[in-house]
């Protein structure tokens, strides 16, 4: 440690890594293990994020000791986003059997004070399906003072959740979807088919999905190849800005760019820890005792930055016992292995059990007792030819449009879940094959937390294959049941025919504390409130009250949505009173059969933006004028201001 040589550089690092795993071991054992025990002693849970890379450690070990496993992403931050956190967490909580597995969720560089949950779902879907399934809201900060708004923040990170934000109140109903994702995804344990070694070096972490592309490069397709070719080598070193003032490299590793990366599988890491001590083979699968089994296990030699070349007796005995107990083991074609300082007679057993796993490979698979060992690089395309076929894929996309829709499995005694979200802000058709056959698909839409049948499915080759629309940004749950007797809603609606268009004679009534008009601004076409001249209502942060008569021409109030059109940012809707639903994703309609009533009625929407207009507008005012006070430097000088208000077309809409 004082740097001197001990008998030559080989055997120097062998007393090095001896070192680096002590201090593994006392991290992990000596404090998680210590915090955990206090916390069970005062009946308390403990949560903790990731170690790694603060100090020398196997980047999964503690969450041996941790109750809530916690990773953390961020928003529009590409330098400080954590993918190898959110992996660790996700890996860690599933090989040591942690149901509820969470994230620090949009913490954010520069606030742009244009968040909003419209523009934050699809960044919370595509980690719902990741592997996380509770959210912690970064940053809820207490703003001592009732008359300053927005007010206290944590200077510029994080995202604005807090009493003073604009949408707070309306926000509710994002919230509600995320608890109902949640729910969904607590349920039962994950299905996972591979697991990949993190090996036995220090530091260790879990694989992030480009680490994997030279061990199973035809898993990945040709494009995303001829594109990871093209971003290593990373000609010319492009550079990008987000936020603006941040500038970073274009060819970072950036997890949403790896949506559903190996085309119907999923992966976890694991550590030797649980190789070692928990797995044993079941029914031919691999499992860690913690609720998930895995239909194969892939031991990568190096890569870049991760030499990989440590294995130690331990761990070579177990793989050879996994095989012999019939598990199917991808192995590195040419591995340049080290025990570690062992004694003579282990060094012979360690070479012996090197052997024996490695005895043919000069083939592409060899046997060994009942298992399998599968050489690396493995060139299928999947893993059908091991007996693994693809958990789901979707038959009429292709390999680009694949990976533009994230999703997740989940298997509970009585359910099969799959969460899919459509990561593009486009309408989009397919059909998804599913690997369950013998139980029936339904549909759970967690935004109105309604439960439709599927209308069109079929069972073939022992796979279910379902006919699925996603409106922009979409996502929800394919519920598989045993044959299920609930009378469900026929059918995800997808169609519907124009009645009546409510686009004129609107009455706004915007809130003269939010330095809005105080009189009733009556308008016969919608407008974006930016590009008005009055700037009471072009600079308007807040929400605003729409309203209006109109007589229904409709022949019955049964199955009668109301479509706004376009919004900026957040709706209320109410009719003849009734409370009708908040609209804050596509599609932004609802269901109004119920409030609806034949005849005249009165219809009442309250509208949201963000606070971004009304910042800029102060910006130009003297300090005495303003209405907005805040810790966070504003940064938004120069900024044009944001599109806010009702733009429409508001119709009336029947399902057909």
């Amino acid at each position: 440690m004082a740097g001197i040589p001990i008998e030559s550089a080989n055997f120097s690092e062998k007393v090095l890594y001896d070192v680096r795993k002590t201090i593994a071991d006392l991290v992990a054992d000596n404090f998680y293990g210590t915090v955990a025990q206090i916390a069970k002693e005062y009946n308390v849970k403990l949560s903790s994020e990731n170690v790694a890379p603060t100090m020398m450690s196997d980047a999964l070990l503690h969450y041996k000791y941790v109750d809530y496993p916690g990773g953390e992403f961020w928003l529009k931050s590409p330098t400080h986003d954590k993918p190898f956190d959110m992996v660790d967490a996700i890996s860690g909580g599933h090989i040591y059997g942690k149901d509820i597995i969470q994230a620090e969720s949009f913490t954010a560089l520069r606030m742009d004070w244009n968040e909003h949950p419209g523009n934050l779902k699809t960044t919370a879907d595509r980690h719902y399906a990741l592997g996380i399934n509770r959210l912690f809201y970064h940053v809820f900060v207490h703003n001592p003072w009732t008359d300053r708004k927005p007010g206290m923040t944590l200077d510029d990170i994080g995202t604005f959740f807090q009493r003073d934000q604009t949408w707070w109140k309306p926000g509710k109903a994002w919230f509600d979807y995320c608890q109902r994702v949640q729910f969904q995804l607590q349920k039962g344990k994950p299905v996972i088919d591979l697991a990949v070694f993190i090996g036995e070096d220090f530091p260790s972490r879990s694989f992030v999905p480009d680490r994997l592309v030279p061990f199973i490069p035809n898993v990945f397709g040709k494009e995303r190849l001829e594109s990871e070719k093209i971003r290593l080598e990373n000609e010319g070193q492009p550079t990008a800005k987000m936020p603006k003032e941040v500038t970073y490299s274009k060819n970072i590793t950036d997890l949403s760019q790896w949506i559903n990366p190996l085309n119907g599988y999923q992966y976890d890491s694991f550590n030797a820890d649980v190789l070692i001590n928990r797995a044993k083979v079941v029914n031919g699968k691999i499992s860690f005792e913690g609720g998930i089994e895995y239909g194969a296990l892939f031991f990568p030699g190096s890569h870049k930055m991760a030499p990989n070349k440590m294995l130690s007796l331990a761990s070579a005995e177990k793989i050879l016992q996994l095989l012999k107990d019939g598990a199917t083991i991808f192995v590195d074609e040419k591995p340049n292995l080290q025990p570690g300082i062992h004694s003579e007679t282990d060094q012979k057993k360690w070479q012996h059990v090197i052997d024996e796993i490695w005895n043919n490979a000069n083939s592409s698979t060899w046997k060994i007792g009942k298992g399998t060992v599968v050489k690396l690089p493995y060139l299928g395309s999947d893993f059908a030819s091991i007996g693994i076929t693809q958990d789901v894929y979707f038959l009429n996309l292709n390999r680009a449009d694949s990976e533009t829709l994230a999703w997740t499995h989940r298997k509970s005694n009585t359910e099969d879940i799959y969460f899919i979200s459509n990561q593009k802000a486009e309408k989009r058709s397919f059909e998804a094959s599913f690997r369950i056959s013998g139980k029936v698909p339904q549909w759970y839409n967690p935004v109105t937390d309604e439960t439709s049948a599927l209308a069109n499915w079929k069972i073939e080759n022992g796979r279910t294959i379902v006919s699925i629309t996603l409106e922009a940004n979409e996502s929800g749950f394919v519920i598989f049941k045993e044959g299920t007797k609930e009378v469900l809603a026929k059918g995800k609606i997808g169609e519907f025919e124009k009645v009546q268009v409510l686009d004129e004679n609107w009455e706004l009534q915007f809130d003269p504390e939010f330095k809005g008009p105080k009189e009733v601004v009556k308008t016969n076409k919608l407008f974006d409130w930016s590009t008005s001249g009055n700037d009471q209502i072009k600079y308007y942060s807040g929400t605003v009250i729409y309203k209006k008569e109109f007589v229904w021409k409709g022949k019955d109030t049964n199955k009668i949505w109301l479509d706004l059109g376009e919004i900026s940012n957040m709706a209320e809707i109410s009719i003849n009173g009734k409370d009708c639903g908040t609209l804050w994703t596509f599609p932004f309609k609802t269901d109004i059969s119920k409030a609806l009533q034949k005849g005249k009625n009165s219809i009442e929407i309250k509208v949201t933006n963000t606070w971004a207009n009304r910042l800029i507008g102060d910006q130009k005012l003297p300090k005495e004028e303003r209405l907005t006070w805040t810790t966070a430097p504003f940064r938004l000088e120069g900024n044009p201001l944001l599109k806010a208000g009702l733009f429409g077309p508001v119709t009336i809409l029947q399902e057909k």
